[in-house]
């Protein structure tokens, strides 16, 4: 589909149109299927194992077509770092500026032959979300509230369907944008970094956002100094000339100069909705040409008008009022759905099999920030797991209580171990998501014993008639692959392998006094035969498992009774 501008034009001193402004907030994007008609096919990155994919970053979201003003904040060459006097436009929310330095400082130590500046980023950040909306970040750097593009139905839109449950994006059907610099969540599972080191890799975080878009833009052998390379390097953020336009107008425009303002003043785009949420402005509608008639000349008659003589009573007022659409009720904010956000959960692991002794709890919030009852937040498993709650489901809708806070039902662990995610979103039309991290491990024996009480004995020089078996047990229930060690310890205070008395055998016959073994199904093992030497006595056998589980073995070497 087309994108669609409103335009106009902005003269200088001379009379050749310099600028050319968009009055949409954002463009209508296209799928990658579909490409924008400007778009120069030839100028996509090619697929590579260290190349962007052909999706684009943005998945072709609509963004920002504000251009910079003419006046450049400072003349060429001059210094970037300009007092907060400085042109409004040119001003950078301190904590976006700082992460858009911070990534050129990591990309000049991890890639410095990309060359990457950062006033590239601060050009892209720039048409992606308004520099995070004005800077709208808390003290780590992440937005006060997602930034979502629309939803990627293929509606005037590029359709792609979920690649994450939900989890970043709060929508468990289609993709959407996320975050200052408008990933896609496929794009980020595969280059979204951790750029302030808190462990955790948030496209809603400004740090996180601004490096991925470093990795993103310098893949491969780019070399952002050169024109080409970084053209390539924009045309694969979103597969649109215009786009690449746009981003270069302020590109050029933040290397004349910047100056840093305090967060959440940063000049928002002309367009900007105030929503926090991305979403494309509807196409501006025509206008109905003026009539060519002068409003100073009456309309030509064929005849004078007829004379009519005044009535004689007052012309009555019609009884029924034309109709009328009434303005559309402002939501009282007090009332209407803000923000989500973790109420407490702490850390959500268990052992395969039981029950988690953690749940998910979240707060709901009014646009005033006050908690907020009557939400509807949905509960979602999401990755490779068996994990469910209560009653075997993978989602579940609840409803927030008075104090905005709703807590998930009880999860029971699947017999699948590793790590996996759980969701919670709320909100219809500006959703908003949080996501908890949660694992399963492995079963761990707590208990060894044996399968039988056979006194074992044998004669010096022979091998013991009965084999040792033994079982690895969780809380009664049998552990498959457990890991055992069985050893032939001394009786000393501090027991060690004993090089006398009984022993087993290795592969080639000879004499071993320690075994590694694995048990089977049920936790159920078997040890090898175990061989009595000419020295009499009693001795002892040690077997211990990974978990710690600890059994001794009594075994007697004796001659037989005469």
């Amino acid at each position: 589909m087309a994108a669609q501008f409103g335009r106009r034009l902005r003269r200088g001193a001379t009379t050749t149109a310099v600028a050319a402004a968009a009055v949409a907030a954002l463009s209508a994007s296209q799928a990658p299927a579909a490409p924008h008609p400007d778009s120069a096919s030839d100028d996509r990155t090619a697929a590579g194992a260290t190349e962007p994919d052909d999706s684009a970053a943005t998945g072709n979201s609509p963004y920002y077509t504000d251009l910079p003003p003419l006046d450049t904040p400072n003349k060429p060459g001059t210094s970037v770092n300009l007092p907060v006097t400085g042109s409004a436009e040119a001003g950078i929310p301190a904590s976006v500026l700082a992460a858009y330095k911070k990534a050129e400082q990591g990309l000049a130590s991890t890639d410095a032959a990309c060359r990457l500046p950062w006033q590239l980023l601060a050009a892209i950040g720039k048409v992606e979300s308004g520099q995070a909306r004005g800077g709208k970040v808390d003290a780590n750097g992440t937005t006060l509230s997602p930034i979502l593009g629309p939803a990627l139905n293929g509606q005037g839109f590029a359709l792609i369907k979920d690649t994450d449950g939900g989890a970043y994006d709060g929508d468990a059907t289609h993709d959407r944008a996320v975050g200052p610099m408008q990933f896609i969540p496929s794009t980020w599972a595969t280059w979204g970094t951790d750029g302030n080191g808190d462990g955790r890799k948030d496209p809603n975080n400004i740090y996180d956002a601004a490096l991925s878009a470093g990795r993103y833009l310098c893949a491969g052998t780019r070399d952002l100094s050169l024109a080409t390379d970084l053209d390539k390097a924009v045309l694969s953020y979103n597969h649109s000339t215009e786009y690449l336009r746009t981003v270069r107008s302020w590109f050029e425009y933040y290397k004349r100069g910047t100056h840093e303002v305090p967060d959440g003043t940063g000049v928002l785009p002309a367009t900007d909705t105030g929503s926090g949420t991305s979403s494309p402005s509807p196409s501006p509608s025509a206008t109905t040409p003026p009539s060519t008639t002068s409003p100073s000349t009456p309309p030509a008659t064929t005849s004078p008008p007829a004379t009519t003589p005044p009535p004689t009573e007052p012309t009555k007022p019609p009884t029924t009022p034309p109709t009328t659409t009434p303005p559309p009720a402002t939501p009282d904010p007090a009332d209407t759905f803000g923000s989500l956000e973790n109420a407490g959960t702490g850390t959500l692991t268990a052992t395969a099999g039981e029950a988690f002794t953690e749940r998910v709890k979240v707060r709901a919030k009014n646009e005033l920030g006050a908690p907020l009852g009557k939400t509807s937040v949905t509960f979602a498993v999401v990755g490779s797991t068996d994990t469910r709650f209560a009653g075997g489901k993978s989602t579940v809708t609840l409803t927030t209580g008075a104090d905005g806070t709703v807590t998930a039902p009880v999860l029971t662990a699947g017999e699948k171990t590793g790590a996996f995610k759980v969701t919670a979103v709320a909100g219809t039309t500006e959703p908003r998501a949080l996501s908890f991290a949660a694992s399963v491990t492995a079963r761990v024996a707590d208990t060894v014993a044996r399968t039988d009480d056979k006194a074992l004995t044998a004669a010096p020089g022979t091998e013991f008639a009965d084999r040792v078996g033994i079982k690895a047990t969780y809380k009664g229930t049998g552990v498959a692959d457990t890991a055992v060690t069985a050893t032939m310890i001394t009786d000393a205070e501090t027991p060690a392998e004993n090089d006398k008395g009984p022993y087993f055998k290795d592969e080639d016959g000879n004499p071993v006094r320690t075994l590694d073994l694995t048990t089977g199904a049920d936790g159920l093992l078997e040890l090898p035969k175990i061989y009595a030497n000419d020295t009499a006595g009693t001795y002892t056998l040690r077997i211990t498992t990974a978990g710690g589980a600890t059994l001794t073995v009594e075994l007697k070497v004796e001659a037989p009774a005469a």
